[in-house]
């Protein structure tokens, strides 16, 4: 097995571990991911009670849910919570009745254009409940008297997320998000909980220039009460990435932070572009998963969004064929060898003066010449030429149209030779 094949493999098999726990945003199904998370990386989790306010918003009730079904009137489970978490409505109040099937039918949703499929539906801020079936068990319900039971508490309790924070050389950090609400869904977003989980658990066995802060955290809420309670810690953010639908088999989508010319949004475009695959740019836009609260306008963070397609574009999106077939060893595997590209241009990425200003330095006096016209020769003179101070190694690589990859090498030799120097260094 090849090593990229090998890192899909492990982000694949993680997402199969985390799959059937039943998450929300809040309660003990989204406490044990982040003590699944915890066993692979230092994560720190955060409780916020119950009413706190959050800007424009406030901590909701914790929601926990223990079992649920539908029993016909010869007591077979006709929906069972037990089978596919799916069944219900997150969110749903507790209820224990019986009724009749014109009473219940306002409370069930299905696809009727994917009659195997059961979708997924919420009710955070509404208090209700519901249940989802596929719509072949809608056609099969007879006219019957069903015990209906949603065991489930809404009560005060707490929101919770998982924070990875890896020190580097800098206090300036790289934030990394991912929304980890969602229930048995693999693509929207247990691909990106676990590629975010690799990532870190990867980093924090390398030298680091950048320090990186990892949020595992509710969608919308989640990332509100962050930014909330840690405004003074946003000063902090020189680069950002929101990691979502990772995993299936489109082709690699990124969307630019609310700026669109910062240096995450190069970065990304930059390694796509020489990534010898089909890819798409997304203009920034208000909709979306959390990029839209960082990027907000008191904040403005240069925040973009990786993923594969994006939310809402393929059909089995928020429903149960986003299952364990619909993510791919390859897909993961290619989402993390170029977010890890990203990330290495982030980190390498230096501006150099020449010593040479006057004229271009003799190279073969340093053993650097390399025949006339190569790619090698190439790098090595777009360096020596926009390294005045102003010009980033990115900044050289996007105006040459060479790789990330080959301009830093040339730089690295240029630098041994004593030919150029980083800003800021003697």
């Amino acid at each position: 097995m090849s090593p990229q094949r090998g890192i899909g493999r492990e982000i694949h098999d993680f997402v199969a571990e985390l799959y059937p726990l039943c998450r929300s945003i809040t309660g003990e199904g989204l406490r044990t991911t982040l003590r699944h998370i915890q066993k692979r990386i230092p994560l720190t989790v955060h409780e916020i009670p119950t009413g706190t306010p959050v800007f424009d918003w406030t901590i909701p009730k914790e929601w926990n849910i223990r079992d649920a079904y539908i029993k016909d009137s010869n007591g077979k489970r006709v929906v069972d919570f037990q089978q596919s978490n799916l069944h219900v409505v997150s969110y749903s109040v507790p209820v224990h009745r019986q009724m009749s099937l014109d009473e219940l039918k306002p409370h069930l949703f299905s696809l009727p254009d994917h009659p195997d499929w059961i979708p997924y539906r919420t009710s955070y801020y509404r208090e209700s409940w519901g249940f989802c079936v596929s719509h072949k068990q809608l056609l099969t319900l007879r006219d019957d008297n069903y015990e209906v039971c949603i065991d489930s508490s809404l009560e005060a309790g707490h929101l919770s997320y998982g924070e990875c924070y890896l020190n580097g050389e800098q206090e300036e950090e790289i934030l990394i998000s991912c929304h980890v609400c969602h229930p048995s869904l693999c693509n929207d977003n247990l691909s990106g909980v676990a590629l975010g989980t690799l990532l870190a658990e990867t980093l924090a066995h390398q030298p680091r220039r950048y320090s990186y802060r990892f949020l595992f955290l509710p969608v919308t809420v989640g990332a509100i009460a962050w930014l909330a309670l840690n405004k003074a810690q946003t000063k902090k953010v020189r680069h950002g990435m929101v990691l979502t639908c990772v995993g299936d088999r489109g082709k690699l989508t990124y969307k630019r932070s609310r700026s669109g010319r910062v240096d995450i949004d190069r970065a990304a475009i930059h390694t796509l572009q020489h990534g010898g695959k089909d890819f798409s740019i997304q203009e920034f836009s208000p909709y979306g998963y959390d990029e839209r609260q960082y990027c907000s306008p008191g904040f403005d963070l240069p925040v973009g969004c990786f993923m594969r397609t994006p939310n809402g574009c393929f059909q089995e999106y928020h429903t149960s064929a986003d299952n364990l077939e619909f993510v791919t060893v390859e897909s993961l595997a290619d989402s993390y060898e170029k977010m890890s590209q990203i990330l290495e241009i982030i980190e390498r990425n230096e501006t150099y003066v020449s010593l040479n200003q006057e004229c271009e330095p003799q190279l073969g006096k340093k053993g650097l010449y390399r025949a006339p016209g190569s790619e090698e020769n190439l790098a090595l003179l777009w360096v020596l030429n926009l390294s005045d101070g102003r010009h980033s190694l990115l900044d050289i690589a996007e105006r040459s149209g060479m790789v990330f990859g080959k301009i830093r090498k040339a730089a690295d030799d240029l630098m041994e030779a004593g030919l150029i120097k980083p800003i800021g260094r003697s």
